[in-house]
């Protein structure tokens, strides 16, 4: 199934028209006709199939023929991961959390961030690319990125975890989880997290894990700890 993507629809939408770029790209490129079938979500969890009325591509319109409604998983994963010195890697990371199913991710700026300065609107296009492509129908929230201080004073909900590499009593992240309940995951940088940063944590009620035996990378461990979030919850229920 080929999945195509419009924030402004919802249940009572009847039928409706992608934008130039998106219905050059339907009509143009994929070679779509008047009474040709198209799979349509908003990113908040509807599925709409579709039926080209109008194959123009300055204006292509849809009419709705039905609807599916996806159940929000009963957990939500926030990720607050720093962005990583080679800006390839920290999409890569986006990219394989879409499609293994976060839903929030801030990028965090720490004491030892190489990289301080973000490309939002890139950000965003991977994350919508990767919904599209995993047939995915909820568009994870990507935050404008913020301060490691900042973000602690912030108020999340579930569990509170953080990951670094410190030699410290830690608990591995299996020990803490519990089916159904949202989790909060902070992600250092290269360098890992400084140790006030790591102090300020467990201040704020951040619960430190680990994710192995091995030392991983900023975006491996983002990887490694969104599939075991996701994979708990599903096995779990």
């Amino acid at each position: 199934m080929q999945l195509f993507y419009n924030p402004d629809i919802d249940e009572s939408t009847e039928s409706f028209s992608f934008d130039k770029e998106e219905s050059r790209h339907i009509i143009k490129v994929l070679r779509k006709k008047d009474s040709d079938i198209l799979h349509v979500t908003n990113g908040s969890g509807l599925l709409f199939e579709t039926e080209i009325t109008l194959a123009s591509d300055n204006k292509c319109i849809v009419q709705v023929l039905s609807i599916k409604k996806t159940d929000e998983p009963k957990f939500r994963l926030h990720l607050a991961v720093a962005p990583t010195k080679m800006n390839d890697r920290f999409e890569w990371f986006l990219e394989k959390a879409t499609e293994i199913g976060v839903q929030e991710i801030t990028p965090i700026i720490c004491d030892r961030s190489e990289r301080k300065v973000v490309n939002l609107e890139r950000f965003e296009k991977i994350i919508l690319s990767a919904m599209k492509q995993s047939n995915e129908t909820f568009l994870p929230k990507l935050n404008e990125a913020i301060s490691f201080k900042e973000f602690i004073k912030q108020k999340n909900e579930g569990l509170q975890l953080i990951a670094h590499c410190e030699e410290t009593d830690k608990k591995s992240l299996k020990e803490i989880l519990k089916p159904n309940e949202s989790v909060t995951m902070l992600i250092g940088p290269e360098g890992d997290f400084s140790e006030k940063e790591i102090a300020l944590a467990l201040e704020n009620n951040y619960q430190p894990v680990t994710l192995g035996n091995t030392r991983l990378r900023t975006e491996t461990a983002a990887i490694v700890a969104c599939h075991s979030v996701v994979f708990f919850n599903e096995s779990s229920n």
